[in-house]
């Protein structure tokens, strides 16, 4: 008769602790070992499975004006997190997005697509766009140009967002009402800083240089 290692018997006249099934072993015979709590199951499987070949390219390669933002993710301690994901979406250089819920009409630029997902599993994101133009921020004025982006990774339930702001942007930065409510400090970790073939970004999850995240 094979017994099942699981089962408890009847009314046991001792406590009865269930073996674990595994074959010649007890129940926590061997040494304690801590695994992956479900808090920290999030972020490796967005970044594995919910990329794509291309989808660093949120405008075709080549295209006239193209450029990379690079950057790292890190966590409290400023350790790189190796398998966040960073989603993008972003206006085109003359102000409208990839949608037909763009109210001015959808973008028709060349080789635009509007959107990208990156991993960080080399330790680095990076996606190739465009400059956005700038677009209303519905009380008359206009935004200054910027990204943006949606930040998943290991530890989050749910995702972060933020936005990419361009340092090279200061006029039309000035008059960015988001970035006017914000201390100088805060506004530094928006900014993206020119580098040789595009600009840096990086993102911290936590701690004293913590990236401003937004409510949406």
């Amino acid at each position: 008769m094979t017994v099942d290692p699981l089962d408890v018997p009847p009314n046991p006249s001792e406590p009865f602790q269930p073996r674990s099934g595994q074959r010649g072993s007890g129940f926590l015979t061997g040494p304690l070992r801590l695994g992956t709590t479900p808090s920290a199951t999030v972020g490796p499987y967005l970044a594995i499975g919910l990329t794509w070949p291309d989808g660093v390219y949120a405008a075709e390669e080549g295209t006239a004006g193209g450029f990379w933002i690079r950057g790292r993710v890190t966590d409290g301690n400023g350790d790189v997190v190796p398998d966040a994901l960073i989603e993008t979406w972003q206006a085109d250089p003359d102000g409208r997005f990839a949608s037909p819920e763009d109210p001015r009409g959808a973008s028709t630029y060349p080789g635009f697509r509007g959107y990208a997902r990156a991993q960080t599993l080399s330790g680095e994101f990076e996606v190739f766009t465009l400059k956005p133009g700038r677009v209303p921020d519905g009380e008359g004025g206009l935004q200054a140009p910027h990204i943006d982006v949606s930040v998943f990774a290991r530890g989050l339930l749910d995702r972060v967002v933020t936005r990419i702001y361009f340092a090279d942007e200061a006029d039309a930065n000035a008059e960015d009402a988001v970035l006017r409510g914000l201390s100088e400090d805060q506004r530094a970790t928006l900014l993206a800083t020119p580098g040789e073939d595009g600009y840096r970004f990086d993102v911290s999850l936590q701690g004293e240089r913590e990236t401003v995240f937004f409510a949406v």
